[in-house]
Formats: structure tokens, C-alpha cells, sequence
């Protein structure tokens, strides 16, 4: 009995061990699991750093043939051979291949416009040519370049006495003198084509104030204080306001918004050593082809709701969940998705995860449908039909195949999060083929941040809240120049002259897109 009390309890203790050595392998293997979760983050951040400093910033995926069966295929055929020879002198036969190509001509030197002024130089010969006949001349032009002058603008106003009978009958005299013409900023010195070339020089050409400063003073001897040149924007931003108003009137008009959002460092007095992180809200109306810059301080729902909330329509964005929660409050906004949103998140997985090509190489089909409607400058009626024919098919096929890959992939990899993010949307990524005036994707509303993208890297932050709303003004301004094909100078040039004696009824006329029609007429 004491041998087989001794072996139960001996059996009990193995048992328990082999219990706490499950338990323990169990803790192992979830920490290794969690290891290899933070390892497989590690070298995927480690990966995108890679590609942000050495590769393409390009998210194009040029898919091979064998997975996209449908797409042609580029065949070059093979040169035909004019003559061919054998070389047998060697161990290894040596074939020698000649044909024949045509020279493409070579377009020349490029010709210089000849509206450009002209002077002119001529040179005689060193040898005497007394006696000589001139029998024609050879002729070379070159283009040099030679800095913009300021001029100076000087007022002349005769002033004149003559005599004037009173309401009494009686003869006195009277001073008469002309008028001063009304200017943007009456009391300053600075005219409508300085400021312009101020302000696109910075907004469009990237170049600060100080630096601008600089220049005067190194080419034209002329020195500007740096509170005056901010006096004069301040001045600028001051008349344009009105201007800016009815340019965020338009584009709410619309019915089709695309929106984004870009950060924007801004001085805080509150803030002592450091700048305050503001975001500039972009709204772009494709059909009007005008742009919306809006300033606020945070990245939450103010900033949009502010503007949206007097908006119907289709917004258009990427997966930021404040735009979400304002169409659950506004009924009359439909949200529709981005699908170069969409594919980023695989194309940022491939490296990880080779499944991720198949779904970029369904992406690739969808873009070259767009692509080629581009192309064809295709009618409406043509892309609706395009798209309901070609582009849903392979929308549907794209999201069977997510489906399945869901089931397998992990929830917290890259490509399980790529696949989430589309699944979770895919209602409002194929909601673009059913209207034809809406985008497969908003690069376009991207593509207007990039001048403030550049700008800030010049002149870093703005100086205050204030003067980040007053860069909001003019690259609404300056983007909406840009989609209208508008020369920004001349505009700001032509606006700050007539807007003085603008009524507020006529200031519509002074937009990028009104402007351009009536210089047109």
C-alpha cells in the first residue's frame, strides 16, 4: 500500500509539472509569437524608410502578364537580318548580325522666340575690307539674361489757379489739381505689380520674403524692412478678403468635393520654444476647377465640419474617421472612397507579403481603364458605360479575393490592415462607377497641397494664427489659378488693380475662372 500511495503521488507531481511546462511552452510560444508580430513591424517600417530615401516615391505597380491574362502584351518581333555571317575561326561559332535603321534627324537648336527684345552686335572683321562688297550676313543668336528692374513710379500733378464766381457774385480764386488713382494700398509705396511679384514669388515659386529682400537689395540697391514687406501682405490679404469669401461660396456651390488635410507649423505665443502643429483643410471642386485652402488649429472635426456643414453632395476622401462622423450628422453629404488610398496600404505589404501584388495587379487594371478614357477624351455617357462594363467586373473580383485572404492573413500585419482597410470601404470605392463626373482616386486635391508641401520647407512655419489663414488665401488663390491654366502674376497683377473700385455685386468677375473668360472675350 505505502509503494502505491508513493507512486500515485510521484505520478500527481509529474503531472503537475508536465502541467506548468504545457503552461510555460504556452507563454513561450505567445511570446514568440509576439516577437515575431514585432519584428515582422520593425522591418516593415524599416522597409518603407528604405523606399522614402532610396527608391521611387511612385506607386504605379507594373504587374507581369502571366497575372493579368486579359492586358496586351508589347511584342517587338524580330529584326530582320540584311546580311549575315559565320565566323568559324574560334572554337565557338561567332554570328554576325547587320541591318539597316534610319537616322532620325535631329531637331536643332531650339528657336528663340522673336517677340524676346533684341540687341543687336555687330562685328567686323579684323582683316581691311576697304573696297570689299558685302554679300550677306551670318547671323548666330544666343539668349542671356538680365535682372528685372524696379522702376519708380513718379505722380507729376500740375496744380492750376483760376477764378470762379461764388454763389455771391463775387470773383475768388481757386486751386486745381488732379486726383491720385485709386491703388491697392493708397498709403504705401509699393504699386499692384511689386506686390504680385512679392507674393507669387513666394507662394509660387517657393522663395521667402527675407530671401526676396535679400535680392533687392544685392541687384537693386533697395532696401525693404522686413515689417514693411509684412505690412504690405497683411495689407494684400486685407482687400482680397472678399475675394476669398466669395471663392469659399463657389466651391460650396458645388455638388462634388474632393477633401484632404496638410499640416502647417505655426508660432504660438503660448508656446514659448516651440511652433504649434495647425492643419490646413484643402477642398477641391473638380467641375468648377477651384480650390478651397481653410486654416484651423487642430486636425479634428471643427475644421471640416465648419466648412461641410452648409455642403450636399458627394465628398470625396481618404479613410479619416472625422469625415465619417460628420456624414452620420449630415444627411446630405455622400462619402465616397479613394482608391489610391486603398492601394498604398498593398503596396506598402508587397514587400512583406507577396499576395499583395495580386490586388495591385487588379488596381493596375483599374487605373489603365481610367487611363486610357483620358486618352480617348471620352464623353460621359462613354465613362459611365466604361466603368459599369469593365471597371465593376474587376472591382467585384478584387473584393472575392480579399475575402478569402481575410480569412488567413493576420489581422495586425500590414496586409491584413491593407485588406481591412478595403474591405471596410468597398461600397464607397465602387460608388465612382456610377457617376461619371466623379474620380477614381483624389490625387487631384493632392496634387494642389504639394505647392504648400514645398513652401514650407522654405519658410518653415507661419508667424501667427492669422498669418496662417493669410496663407490659406492665397494658395486658394494661386491652385485655382493653376487648374484654370491662369498666369498667377498676371492675375494677382490685374486683381489688385481693379479691385479698389470693384462693387461687391461685380467681384465674382474677379475669380481665376471668371477672369480668364473675360480676358478671353
Amino acid at each position: 500500500m505505502l509503494f502505491s500511495y508513493l507512486e500515485d503521488v510521484e505520478i500527481a507531481k509529474l503531472k503537475a509539472e508536465n502541467e506548468a511546462l504545457k503552461q510555460q511552452l504556452a507563454l513561450l510560444k505567445r511570446d514568440h509569437d509576439l516577437l515575431q508580430q514585432a519584428k515582422a513591424k520593425l522591418e516593415f517600417r524599416l522597409a518603407e524608410l528604405h523606399r522614402l530615401i532610396f527608391s521611387s516615391r511612385s506607386e504605379r505597380y507594373l504587374p507581369n502578364q502571366e497575372k493579368l491574362p486579359n492586358q496586351l502584351r508589347f511584342d517587338f518581333g524580330e529584326l530582320d537580318p540584311i546580311e549575315q555571317a559565320v565566323d568559324e575561326s574560334d572554337d565557338g561559332a561567332k554570328q554576325v548580325i547587320t541591318y539597316e535603321r534610319k537616322n532620325k534627324k535631329h531637331p536643332g537648336r531650339h528657336a528663340i522666340p522673336d517677340h524676346l527684345p533684341t540687341e543687336e552686335i555687330r562685328i567686323e572683321p579684323s582683316e581691311d575690307v576697304s573696297g570689299a562688297e558685302h554679300i550677306a550676313d551670318t547671323i548666330i543668336d544666343t539668349l542671356d539674361y538680365q535682372p528685372g528692374s524696379l522702376i519708380r513710379r513718379r505722380f507729376i500733378f500740375p496744380r492750376y489757379l483760376k477764378t470762379e464766381v461764388n454763389e455771391q457774385g463775387e470773383e475768388e480764386p481757386v486751386f486745381v489739381q488732379g486726383r491720385m488713382p485709386s491703388r491697392p494700398l493708397p498709403k504705401s509705396i509699393a504699386e499692384a505689380g511689386l506686390l504680385a511679384h512679392l507674393i507669387t514669388s513666394k507662394f509660387v515659386y517657393h522663395q521667402p520674403f527675407y530671401r526676396q529682400r535679400q535680392q533687392f537689395e544685392q541687384l537693386y540697391q533697395v532696401k525693404l524692412a522686413k515689417s514693411t514687406v509684412n505690412d504690405w501682405f497683411r495689407g494684400v490679404c486685407t482687400l482680397l478678403e472678399p475675394l476669398y469669401n466669395r471663392l469659399k461660396q463657389k466651391v460650396l456651390k458645388s455638388d462634388y468635393l474632393q477633401a484632404d488635410e496638410t499640416p502647417l507649423s505655426v508660432q504660438d505665443k503660448q508656446k514659448s520654444g516651440k511652433t504649434h502643429r495647425g492643419y490646413q483643410w484643402v477642398y477641391h471642386a473638380p467641375l468648377e476647377g477651384l480650390v478651397l485652402f481653410d486654416y484651423h488649429k487642430g486636425r479634428g472635426k471643427d475644421g471640416p465640419k465648419a466648412i461641410l456643414s452648409r455642403f450636399k453632395g458627394k465628398l470625396q476622401t481618404d479613410g479619416y474617421a472625422v469625415y465619417d462622423q460628420l456624414v452620420k450628422r449630415y444627411k446630405n453629404i455622400e462619402l465616397i472612397g479613394c482608391m489610391a488610398h486603398a492601394r498604398r496600404y498593398f503596396f506598402q505589404a508587397k514587400d512583406s507579403e507577396p499576395e499583395a501584388e495580386n490586388a495591385l495587379a487588379y488596381f493596375a487594371q483599374l487605373y489603365a481603364i481610367e487611363r486610357s478614357l483620358r486618352q480617348a477624351q471620352a464623353n460621359p455617357e462613354l465613362v459611365r458605360n466604361t466603368r459599369q462594363e469593365q471597371a465593376l467586373p474587376i472591382l467585384n473580383e478584387l473584393f472575392d479575393w480579399a475575402n478569402k485572404q481575410q480569412e488567413q492573413a493576420l489581422p495586425k500585419s500590414p496586409f491584413g490592415k491593407a485588406l481591412k482597410y478595403l474591405l471596410q470601404r468597398q461600397e464607397k470605392l465602387t460608388a465612382y462607377c456610377e457617376d461619371e463626373r466623379v474620380q477614381i482616386d483624389n490625387n487631384l486635391v493632392e496634387n494642389s497641397i504639394r505647392p504648400l508641401a514645398l513652401g514650407r520647407k522654405n519658410y518653415l512655419f507661419a508667424g501667427s494664427h492669422d498669418a496662417a489663414q493669410r496663407i490659406a488665401m492665397m494658395y486658394s488663390f494661386f491652385a485655382s489659378c493653376k487648374k484654370q491654366q491662369v498666369n498667377p502674376y498676371q492675375w494677382l497683377k490685374a486683381v489688385l488693380e481693379r479691385l479698389p473700385d470693384c462693387s461687391i455685386n461685380q467681384i465674382e468677375e474677379l475669380l481665376p475662372g471668371k477672369w480668364v473668360e473675360r480676358e478671353e472675350a
